[in-house]
């Protein structure tokens, strides 16, 4: 009898589980930039709030070398959620640079769902040197850290340079080690970047309390070089770096990061996580400043990121339906969300 009674109690509890949908729980790998970097401490405070507010996910916060290898992990399986920018998705949509060849390894198409802020790059270098800076030309030659090779904030670099016509000598250096470096005189600079206007990635933090640095700014006839190109430029006050810059602004060009998810999560699920992160925005500005620019203004900074990219990448239609509700919908999208 008791055994009878025992095995009747299992039967139910486990129907009371699947009822309940604990068995509906979804996983999503998501992968995002190395551990120390802006995307990847964003994202962890992305996840705890997802994890607590949509239930039947689990998310699950991926470290890789950069935010590019997150993108071709989603693109060959590995991950369901990816840390993807207009930068990442230009290279693929024209299958140059680092993703020349690649179009032949992709399973299926990365879309964009949800952008979450800018990326906004600059340079710095040892104060003991920032009257030799009056310029980026002023750089060329120089031995200069801009960022992990995979990584989208050297390749924003990158093409400012190129743009610039400036050679370089690009150095590869642990990011715990780029303040000792800089204060040896082993580099010569770095690339300086802010997230969403409001914040520092750690290892930035992290240098600064081995070297004391300072801002170079490009001159007036660098930036309007780079806005005739297409660049966006913006002006960044001293005190989102908490520290003294030893100038009176930071001049940055930004460009768009979104973590994204892929057609495996429906439309309406990705629809309700926009609906989520809106709600949240102030909560996840307040655990990381990154989100300072969605708790602003969630709905305009979709449509800028999909401006940033509505040629390169097709939209996901969870994000279309969000836009459409909030009335921020532009038709000539409509031949671009993805089926």
């Amino acid at each position: 009898m008791l055994r009878r009674t025992f095995v009747v109690l299992v039967a139910g509890l486990a129907t009371l589980w699947s009822v309940a949908g604990w068995s509906q729980v979804k996983d999503i790998p998501w992968g995002t930039s190395a551990v120390g970097s802006a995307g990847h401490k964003a994202l962890v405070v992305l996840a705890e709030m997802l994890n607590r507010e949509m239930p039947n996910y689990r998310v699950t916060v991926q470290a890789t070398p950069g935010a590019i290898v997150s993108v071709k992990g989603y693109a060959t399986g590995q991950f369901e959620g990816y840390y993807g920018s207009d930068i990442a998705f230009y290279e693929m949509a024209n299958d140059n640079k680092r993703f020349k060849g690649f179009k032949a390894s992709m399973k299926r198409q990365p879309v964009q769902s949800m952008w979450v802020f800018t990326t906004d790059m600059g340079m710095a270098v040892h104060v003991r040197d920032k009257d030799k800076y009056k310029s980026w030309h002023d750089l060329t030659g120089k031995a200069l850290f801009t960022g992990m090779p995979p990584w989208d904030t050297r390749a924003q670099l990158e093409r400012i340079f190129d743009t610039l016509g400036i050679k370089y000598n690009y150095r590869q250096v642990d990011l715990s080690a780029v303040g000792s470096l800089l204060q040896a005189g082993r580099i010569d600079g770095f690339g300086l970047y802010t997230n969403g206007e409001a914040s520092i990635p750690p290892w930035i933090a992290e240098a600064s309390l081995a070297a004391d640095w300072a801002v170079v700014n490009p001159s007036a006839a660098e930036v309007a070089t780079l806005k005739k190109a297409g660049f966006a430029v913006i002006e960044v006050k001293p005190e989102i770096f908490k520290r003294d810059i030893h100038g009176d602004k930071a001049i940055l060009m930004p460009f768009y990061y979104g973590f994204h998810v892929g057609l495996g999560i429906p439309e309406a699920d990705v629809y309700q996580m926009l609906k989520v992160v809106e709600k949240h925005a102030a909560e996840l500005a307040k655990a990381d400043k990154s989100f300072a620019q969605i708790a602003q203004d969630m709905v305009g900074f979709q449509r800028r990121g999909i401006l940033s990219s509505v040629n390169l990448v097709p939209i996901h239609p969870g994000l279309a339906k969000y836009m459409r509700e909030k009335g921020a919908w532009d038709p000539k999208w409509d031949a671009r969300v993805a089926k």
